[in-house]
């Protein structure tokens, strides 16, 4: 029997668009159900073999999971905001607002060929300052807050001074970097930058000297999965590791 694929295809993604079919409500009394792939890097003229080998598995998955009654989110996206995006800028010499708009146009393209159930209505680009005001906020609620851990939560650090001026670390159980003790008199004689130094010490988001994998021909730092036999996997340059300054997350308080 012969597939017209360029007939069939066609057909079908038109109706799938015209028709919303994969549009996700959020008026339902259907369970709910989240899938989500890993964002592709813009950084490239278009996708390779190894985008559809893993959305074509989630996409399966979104799919039977709506025939079993589930109401499925199954968003898209374009991680564009990080150091791939920047290198294809620089090695095709181009601006990387430029770049980044013209391969997720092309990735686009390509990702509603292949007839993927995303809900498109949906999208979301790192680089958009729409989203991007998102990651900036809760950088700022992880800086002001501190974890108590006979609550379990997270708590103001402006209820963290409160206990300092009262009590100093008397009764504290909190997640912090070192064991600090003093008195309230203590801290209400500290001057202003010993404080912050102290309130570091227990904030979620904080500033320690750690070892990274630091990669000086691009600049940066490099997450493990982006070194490889001791050079970068974009550009294949030296890799070194290197204690620095960097800012940190206290995620061991929610394991």
């Amino acid at each position: 029997m012969f597939y017209d694929h360029q007939q069939i295809e066609k057909k079908w993604q038109k109706y799938w668009e015209d028709n919303q079919t994969y549009k996700t409500s959020n008026n339902t009394d259907k369970p709910k159900f989240y899938v989500l792939d890993m964002f592709p890097y813009p950084s490239g003229a278009g996708l390779h073999v190894g985008h559809p080998l893993g959305y074509i598995a989630s996409d399966i998955y979104a799919r039977y999971k709506r025939h079993q009654g589930f109401n499925v989110l199954h968003p898209v996206g374009y991680d564009s905001f990080g150091l791939p995006a920047e290198q294809y800028a620089i090695q095709t010499g181009q601006h990387p607002a430029i770049t980044t708009e013209q391969n997720i146009t092309r990735y686009e393209e390509q990702l509603r060929k292949i007839g993927f159930s995303f809900d498109w209505s949906r999208e979301v680009r790192t680089s958009d300052a729409s989203y991007y005001k998102w990651t900036q906020w809760i950088f700022i609620e992880l800086f002001h807050s501190w974890y108590n851990k006979d609550t379990d939560k997270a708590e103001s650090i402006s209820s963290l001074i409160k206990r300092f001026e009262e009590n100093g670390t008397e009764g504290l159980n909190a997640n912090q970097n070192d064991e600090l003790n003093f008195t309230a008199e203590e801290w209400k004689e500290a001057s202003e930058m010993d404080k912050e130094d102290i309130l570091l010490n227990y904030r979620l988001a904080y500033r320690a000297e750690t070892t990274v994998n630091w990669c000086p021909a691009l600049g940066t730092v490099l997450a493990n999965d982006e070194v490889k036999d001791g050079k970068s996997e974009r550009g294949g340059f030296p890799v070194f590791q290197k204690k620095m300054m960097q800012w940190s997350m206290r995620i061991s308080a929610y394991s």
